[in-house]
């Protein structure tokens, strides 16, 4: 579309037309179906088409496409599963096939002025309230927090690369904020003089979580490349004058994009209203609601009871003392404590047990509870001693057991107690 075809009364020419067509069915069902918590108070009703779709993808997939997947598995924490391909392989063939009736039945309309307004405020609204969600989270730092205490017991090679872009961007609270602030700036794209700017970070922002996505094997693929698409899509009408600008130095100057006119005065004030009521109430509703998750999740959130790595001095099962071989998969290595309710217990030979953890504080008393079938159980007395040792001893099953703990300083780690330097001699690089 050229750079003044949806500003002027002037026609439009069929291939903008049946564009306009296709990428209005494509991207309003995509937003639609794709609420992402974009829009907060339409949630609930957004949901209501999947009640729909979790029988008709699995349905089209199976006996349409003739895919087969796990049918049970929807979208999760992996926003690039089975069900989420082919809901979008869905989408577009609708978008095709509605384009094409649609062009049929309304071969005579000259263009789209209003219609094209509409979904450029449908688009600038998921994408500002998409971008600002995801940029709060990385200013509070809630999206990447702190390497948790088992990343840093993990082997440098055993960790995913998804796991190793989370540790990096985890790592730095300055370069959380930078990113969190350029995403945050898509407010931007909720006012008219401002859209072009907004456009213009947002594809920085999207584009470079985009790229992260890709390259670290992230499973949120589809949605960074649908945010990307939505940004060249509101800076499509400016591309000419852009490149006149920027790449051949003619001075241009962008123009005022199309806005429907009010007939009565009522109704504009009404509009308005409504539309910056909206605003306030989400940025009210999401800061408050992140201010709550700032105090349960992340770097911010208060630490379990004994929080530590605690190194096996000692260990003893049924009065016979462990020696520390590296192949006994029965005596403790270590006792990490990183998440309230839970611990893992390294063996000596690098095999891993989780537990479910109940402190009794007033008695002493810790109650282990195996996450895995054995259904292993350890009821135990713990004592502290000074600021670094800790003794178990109590039962598992009818076998006494006791070990003898020393709390590791988590300031041994490099990647903890390295911190920052203007003047560096030579490259710190370990």
């Amino acid at each position: 579309m050229s750079e003044n075809a949806l500003q002027t009364n002037a026609p439009w020419n069929i291939y903008k037309k049946i564009s306009f067509r296709f990428f209005f069915l494509l991207l309003s069902l995509f937003i639609i179906l794709n609420n992402n918590g974009a829009f907060t108070f339409l949630s609930s009703v957004l949901q209501l088409p999947n009640l729909v779709l979790h029988d008709l993808i699995p349905w089209f997939s199976k006996n349409i496409i003739h895919y087969n997947y796990d049918f049970t598995i929807y979208t999760n924490g992996s926003g690039d599963t089975s069900y989420d391909w082919v809901l979008l392989l869905f989408i577009f063939l609708v978008s095709v096939i509605g384009s094409i009736i649609w062009s049929v039945l309304d071969r005579k309309r000259k263009s789209y002025n209003s219609a094209y307004y509409w979904l450029v405020v449908l688009v600038r609204f998921y994408l500002a309230f998409t971008l600002m969600l995801y940029g709060s989270i990385k200013v509070i730092k809630l999206q990447f927090p702190d390497p948790s205490l088992m990343r840093l017991l993990q082997p440098f090679g055993n960790a995913s690369p998804m796991g190793l872009a989370w540790t990096f961007l985890g790592f730095s609270k300055g370069y959380n904020i930078f990113m969190g602030i350029i995403e945050v700036s898509a407010i931007m794209l909720l006012f008219r003089r401002t859209v072009v700017v907004g456009a213009f970070l947002s594809l920085a922002a999207t584009a470079h979580v985009m790229s992260m996505n890709y390259f670290f094997d992230v499973p949120v693929k589809l949605l960074s490349t649908a945010l990307v698409v939505m940004c060249v899509f509101i800076l499509a009408p400016h591309f000419l004058k852009l490149y006149r600008f920027f790449i051949r130095y003619e001075s241009q100057q962008l123009e005022k994009m199309y806005r429907p006119k009010f007939k009565k005065r009522w109704l504009y004030f009404t509009a308005y209203g409504a539309k910056y009521l909206y605003i306030t109430a989400s940025l009210v509703f999401l800061i408050s609601s992140l201010i709550e998750q700032r105090k349960t999740y992340g770097s911010a959130a208060p630490k379990p009871f004994m929080y530590g790595i605690y190194n096996v001095e000692s260990m003893k099962l049924k009065g016979e003392t462990l020696a520390p071989l590296t192949t006994d998969s029965t005596r403790w290595k270590q006792m990490i404590i990183n998440y309230s309710g839970y611990v893992r217990i390294k063996k000596m030979n690098d095999s891993s047990a989780n537990f479910t953890t109940v402190f009794d504080q007033k008695k002493k008393e810790l109650l282990l509870k195996s996450t895995d079938k054995d259904s292993t159980k350890y009821v135990l007395n713990y004592n502290v001693i000074g600021k670094d040792r800790l003794i178990l001893s109590g039962l598992t099953e009818k076998d006494s057991i006791s070990v003898s703990f020393k709390r590791k300083d988590l300031k041994d780690f490099k990647l903890i107690n390295r911190g920052f330097h203007w003047v560096s001699e030579y490259p710190y690089n370990r």
